[in-house]
């Protein structure tokens, strides 16, 4: 039986999941992603860095789903040789940009099943399968700190996935197993429809109140993730934390 980390990443075909999951893998981790399209790119990405890698189909606004999920992950487990899982990082997610005032109730409960109900439910699926001693992370977002008009909706629901964090890591503490939530800043992806890669005029804005002088960059989320999820010690729990290079200090 592999003694390595195993760890599973939802939406890691792609974005920070799969910059996640690639920097895990290059610390001597495996990985499983879940995905719902093709995730072959991804899987030969991950592969590359030395890890045991494998795609599994999950849309976490499907919570009726998670049940089925959790059986198919099992019989996973015990394909790779393994029990258990080191721990799973909450990744997926979408952005839709819009004020609070034109926001519609379909996006709202869109965001609330994707960025809240997703995480938790699926946590409580999947806690049989989390080895004691091991680690929860949600992801959350530096809106959720600082506002910035047309994203209270989406930030909303992150601000409660970091209450839920803690509460996770009180109700879990005595297995062990720490629950954090890992907050990024503005970071050039395809996120949000990309606006922060690809409008010149908003990266400049994000990089003139960022500490660091510049948005972020999909490595610097992963190896912040690598950095907590990683570590020999484990006694960070119930934990916000920021990686946005300093934004709005």
């Amino acid at each position: 039986m592999s003694t390595r980390p195993l760890f599973l990443i939802t939406g890691g075909n792609r974005g920070l999941g799969r910059t996640m999951a690639e920097h895990l893998a290059r610390g001597g981790a495996d990985i499983l992603i879940t995905t719902r399209g093709d995730a072959s790119e991804a899987l030969a990405a991950i592969a590359a860095e030395g890890a045991e890698v494998c795609a599994l189909t999950l849309d976490v606004a499907e919570a009726e789903t998670f049940p089925a999920f959790a059986e198919t992950l099992r019989a996973t487990l015990s394909e790779m040789g393994r029990d258990t899982l080191t721990g799973v990082i909450h990744n997926a997610g979408i952005g839709l940009y819009a004020p609070l005032a034109e926001t519609p109730v379909e996006t709202f409960d869109t965001l609330y099943r994707i960025h809240l109900r997703g995480p938790a439910m699926l946590t409580q699926a999947l806690l049989p399968q989390i080895a004691d001693g091991g680690r929860i992370l949600f992801i959350s977002t530096g809106l959720a700190r600082f506002s910035l008009p047309g994203y209270g909706a989406y930030a909303s629901m992150k601000g409660a996935v970091e209450v839920m964090t803690r509460y996770w890591a009180r109700e879990l503490a005595e297995r062990g197993i720490s629950v954090n939530a890992l907050a990024p800043g503005a970071i050039e992806t395809d996120f949000g429809g990309g606006r922060t890669r690809d409008d010149a005029q908003v990266n400049a804005a994000v990089a003139s109140f960022t500490a660091m002088g510049r948005a972020g960059l999909p490595d610097d989320i992963g190896a912040a993730a690598a950095a907590l999820l990683l570590s020999d010690g484990n006694w960070v729990t119930g934990q916000r934390i920021e990686a946005s290079g300093g934004m709005f200090l």
